[in-house]
């Protein structure tokens, strides 16, 4: 099994890839989260361990953007902070399991076992909203026999509203889940994206419509 780790506490990671490495895994091992995005986007792995504060990019951004680019290649957190939101906001983005520091090696070690042998039986979650159908594996929106591929950001911004349905989220929110932390965007191109998230909709002939609520926010409805 091949993996790939993300730590930039130096006698941490020598530790944890020596661990791996006697237990039998390939370890490609990095200090930072740019080259964690770069090996993870150009290299096929069975599982990802993933630091999250990190130099260059956080490891919250390197799980939007893998997510975003269309790999769902199982991704084991980890991290200092032990505060349940950071847990909870973690998993929303994409992770498939979460370990806070400091752990003992048996657990990454069950973890990592329990993360690989969910791999082979992962789908992922096609959602479905009104007459709406947004399928991860192709990245695809459906409405009856019609169906329309997405950009990477409008499929991010779509699922975003697809899991939260009816409820309202901030133009902040929906960027970070298309964008990540570390990416300078605002609140315009957030409206250019949902605008071709209409046409879409129009397109498809769908009864779910994207609303807005001025200084409140972006949902979805439909008749019910």
């Amino acid at each position: 099994m091949r993996l790939l780790y993300a730590e930039d506490e130096a006698a941490m990671a020598d530790a944890v890839t020596e661990i791996l490495t006697y237990h039998k895994y390939q370890v490609d091992t990095v200090d930072n989260g740019q080259d964690a995005l770069e090996y993870a986007l150009g290299e096929e792995y069975d599982g990802i361990i993933l630091d999250i504060m990190m130099p260059r990019m956080d490891g919250l951004t390197v799980l939007t953007k893998l997510r975003a680019s269309g790999k769902r290649t199982p991704v084991l957190l980890l991290t200092a902070k032990a505060e349940v939101q950071d847990r909870v906001q973690g998993l929303d983005l994409g992770a498939d399991d979460y370990l806070p520091k400091p752990f003992v090696m048996e657990e990454l070690l069950a973890r990592i076992r329990a993360m690989l042998r969910r791999r082979d039986s992962f789908m992922p979650a096609i959602l479905e909203v009104g007459d709406l159908r947004l399928d991860p594996s192709d990245v695809t929106l459906h409405c009856g026999s019609k169906s329309i591929s997405l950009q990477n950001r409008e499929f991010q911004l779509m699922e975003a509203l697809m899991k939260n349905p009816g409820i309202y989220q901030s133009a902040d929110n929906l960027i970070i889940s298309a964008w990540g932390y570390d990416v300078e965007t605002d609140a315009n191109a957030v409206r250019v994206y949902l605008s071709g998230l209409r046409r879409h909709l129009e397109e498809l002939g769908s009864e779910v419509e994207i609303r807005s609520r001025r200084n409140i926010g972006y949902t979805l409805v439909w008749d019910k």
